[in-house]
This record gives C-alpha cells, structure tokens and sequence, in this order.
C-alpha cells in the first residue's frame, strides 16, 4: 500500500490542474477554473515509485458545473518522452520535487489500470472526499468491494441462483 504523506504541494495539485485543464480539448469550464475534489481514489505501483491517483473534480466556473475524472500520476524525476502529458512541478514537503503527469501518457498507470479492470488490483481510500460506504461487485471474482474511508475489504458473497 501506498504512502500517504499529510503534508503541502506546492503549488497544490488544485492549483497545477487549474493551470493545465483549460488547454485540454474536453475542457467545458470557464477561463479560471473553480476546481473542488468530489471524490478518487489511488492505485499501487508494485515498486512503489509511482503515485497513481484518481481524481473527481467538479469546476464551478462554468454555467452549470461540470465534473471531470483527471487520473494523474506523481514521480520523483521526469518521464523519458512523456512531456506532453506533463501537467507540471510541485514542491512535495517530505519527497522534494514531484513531476506530476496525466496518467493515460504513464506506462505504470496505464499497466495499474488494465490490473484494476481484470480484478488483479484493488483500488485504495482517500481521506474524507469519498462516500462514507459503497459496494460494487467485482464479477471475475464473485465478491464485493467494500469501501470505507479508512480501507477497501473483499467479503465473498454467494453466487447468484438462476429461477
């Protein structure tokens, strides 16, 4: 399990997507983003180098809302041919500077989600911005997730009887 730091970025993950989401084709806010965190959730690296970090925001710059999925990915030195998905530096106040990138152009990532879609990898909490509890059924295992905001636990449930 990944490490969580409770410590400053700066500029603050907020403050970097601000700058960066505006130039994105999907991008349907206002000029001056009003981002908020509405929820994620974080994967594993297997070798722990790399933070994976899925982020829900909802700007309110706009007319009406909107609310962006943006996953993201935080490493310790830049990534060889991937400055396009760059989204910028922060100053992490324990690990130094953070070179933090849109994680569909991050190899780790991308192999941590094909994991999360074929039931070989498990989703981690974030602190207070999910639900309190929800379950999902993961159908190539038979079991339900069940989240809280401390862990996420697998609980075998009987499978389904067919009238």
């Amino acid at each position: 399990m990944s490490v969580i730091y409770r410590t400053t970025m700066v500029p603050t993950k907020l403050q970097l997507l601000a700058a960066w989401m505006p130039g994105r084709t999907w991008y349907r806010g206002g000029q001056d983003p009003d981002l908020r965190k509405a929820g994620g959730f974080r994967l594993d690296d297997p070798d722990g180098e790399v933070g994976i970090e899925f982020m829900v925001l909802t700007d309110h710059s706009g007319e009406q809302p909107q609310t962006y999925h943006v996953p993201l990915t935080y490493r310790g030195s830049p990534l060889p041919g991937a400055e396009e998905g760059l989204v910028g530096t922060s100053e992490h106040g324990v690990l130094g500077t953070r070179w933090v990138y849109d994680a569909t152009r991050d190899p780790v990532a991308v192999s941590r989600i094909v994991a999360l879609l074929t039931g070989n990898a498990l989703p981690q909490a974030q602190a207070k911005a999910t639900p309190p509890t929800c379950r999902w059924r993961c159908r190539s295992r038979r079991r339900f997730l069940s989240h809280t905001d401390s862990d996420f636990r697998t609980t075998d449930r009987p499978t389904p009887t067919s009238r």
